[in-house]
């Protein structure tokens, strides 16, 4: 255990948590939304510092980050528990615990120690909520850049802003789900409110974050021509140039009767991001297309060829299109220091 940041402690031992937007006052001996941050005699825990649950290393464009990096390999990590509980999860069996926290010992620096040696250039904070494990993370992350890697959140976006603005420093780049913007949606589908979400979108891209959104299209859910418009138009009104993942859903969790997301429907996500404006749409889970790989929006040169999560081809000029010159919204490298 840990004692946990960003709280204030109340009367009668109460504490006030303002790690992200559930803001949760937690009675003694009670827990926080996210149900691995407990209230120990007026004392706020992490119960999962140090604990990874799972541990992998991926291609960065399976986060999805396809601007970001492109072709790297990037160490993920994470911890039990999130501050949401999506019907839809895929991951349910680590990030809705019951009351049994587990996980492997692995210290901040032996993290760090083994991205190096498989040859990563990022460690993604990822499949749970890294907002939840804020102190692992955080104490990751700058090790992690002191050893020129890359730091990456890939987050449901329902974080609060100190928090944010703490680790924003030490963040490089981060995927935030944008899961609709039907703020009945988030209540009832996933136990959270839009707002905050679209707030935190707006705060990573002031901070100078690297930013990529994603959202997972639910048939009968959120996949209606004025819901896409909606959430396309948002991320227009934030910078034209995020790129934005729409993804093929698979039965999972609550949701085993809801069908697979058609094709048509991701394709005409696609189409209608473009319409609002968006530079750059994807299409997930969509093999034997063209709806994954990058061109350029002036001259449509395709200058990033994917196949899945691998690269086939990339034909750039630096961060400009071969063709015609004009400049791409990528990372391909990170600076010194």
């Amino acid at each position: 255990m840990k004692e946990a940041m960003f709280y204030t402690p109340g009367r009668g031992d109460r504490v006030h948590c303002h790690l992200c937007a559930h803001h949760c006052v937690i009675d003694p001996g009670g827990r926080g939304k996210c149900r691995v941050r407990e209230n120990r005699f007026g004392v706020l825990y992490s119960l999962v510092y140090n604990k990874a649950v799972a541990v992998s290393v991926d291609p960065i464009e399976k986060k999805p980050l396809y601007h970001f990096l492109p072709g790297s390999r990037a160490f993920s990590i994470a911890t039990m528990g999130c501050n949401f509980v999506c019907r839809f999860c895929q991951n349910c069996a680590i990030s809705q615990p019951e009351e049994t926290i587990y996980g492997t010992d692995m210290p901040a620096d032996e993290v760090v120690d083994q991205a190096l040696r498989q040859g990563c250039q990022a460690i993604t904070y990822t499949y749970t909520e890294p907002t939840i494990y804020f102190e692992y993370a955080y104490d990751i992350a700058i090790l992690a850049r002191r050893a020129g890697l890359a730091n990456v959140f890939v987050s449901n976006g329902f974080i609060a802003e100190e928090p944010l603005r703490v680790i924003a420093p030490f963040l490089n780049a981060a995927n935030i789900d944008l899961k609709s913007c039907n703020d009945d949606f988030y209540r009832k589908v996933v136990g959270g409110r839009l707002r905050p979400v679209q707030d935190a979108i707006r705060s990573y891209h002031a901070h100078g974050i690297f930013l990529e959104i994603t959202t997972l299209l639910l048939p009968g859910e959120n996949d209606s021509d004025e819901e896409l418009r909606s959430i396309a138009a948002f991320i227009v009104s934030v910078n034209p140039l995020i790129p934005w993942h729409v993804s093929r859903f698979y039965p999972r969790h609550q949701m085993q009767d809801t069908p697979v997301t058609p094709a048509a429907t991701l394709e005409r996500a696609v189409r209608i991001g473009r319409e609002e404006g968006l530079a750059f749409v994807y299409a997930g889970n969509l093999p034997a297309t063209d709806l994954e790989s990058t061109f350029c929006p002036h001259c449509r040169h395709r200058l990033i060829h994917r196949e899945g999560y691998a690269i086939k081809a990339m034909d750039l000029d630096g961060n400009r299109c071969p063709a015609c010159a004009t400049e791409i919204p990528l990372v391909l490298g990170l600076p010194p220091g």
